[in-house]
């Protein structure tokens, strides 16, 4: 029995449009947002661009402050290393849990990062980029390991953005990806948790250079 589809509100789509845009890099980091403007140029009322910003600010890809528009937040070099260094232990425990085994889920995001079409916006790469790493956390079955993996979410698919000019050929991400998980799926342990760790800092340490 099929259930009927949802219907994509007004304040979705546009939080949709502006998520893309930013994760896209369009919108580059503190740039104003203001609402008036955002308004005319969507033509839609700014309750609906009121609410529609407040999304993205929930999901921590922009800020608002008092008296301010919402704007992206930057996600330094320094906030990068820092975000690597919690995010390390909490995919050595990933590996750990799920050494040896296939992930379905985190192979469907594979797989549907590979077949995205060469013209793709970078926020869906972007966005099954995290697809594949959420699974693995998720399949670990530790709902504490989830909640703080998500804390760091948001910093992480900003900094993403800045990794859509190293990687122009997305055939190269792909392969990354389909490489970490042969490593988790069928390398002893050691190897396996190395793996992880250089991916980390691989791709990490390559967005850094100038």
């Amino acid at each position: 029995m099929s259930l009927p589809l949802r219907p994509v509100s007004t304040v979705d789509a546009l939080a949709d449009a502006l998520r893309g845009r930013v994760l896209s890099g369009e919108i580059a980091p503190g740039t104003p947002l203001p609402e008036q403007e955002i308004a005319a140029v969507y033509k839609v009322a700014r309750p609906t661009v009121r609410e529609a910003l407040a999304v993205l600010v929930h999901e921590g890809l922009l800020k608002r402050e008092r008296n301010r528009s919402a704007y992206v937040p930057e996600v330094t070099i320094s906030d990068l290393d820092d975000l690597m260094y919690v995010r390390r232990p909490l995919e050595d425990l990933m590996v750990q849990a799920l050494s040896g085994r296939r992930v379905p889920a985190a192979e469907e995001a594979l797989d549907r990062m590979a077949a995205l079409p060469a013209d793709a916006p970078w926020s869906a790469v972007v966005a099954e980029h995290m697809a594949l790493h959420e699974a693995l956390i998720e399949a670990v079955g530790s709902p504490r390991l989830e909640r703080l993996y998500a804390a760091l979410a948001a910093e992480t698919r900003l900094g993403l953005v800045g990794l859509r000019e190293v990687y122009k050929d997305r055939d190269v991400l792909v392969s990354e990806h389909r490489a970490l998980l042969d490593a988790i799926a069928e390398a002893p342990l050691e190897e396996a948790r190395a793996a992880v760790t250089e991916h980390l800092s691989h791709s990490w340490g390559r967005e850094q250079a100038p």
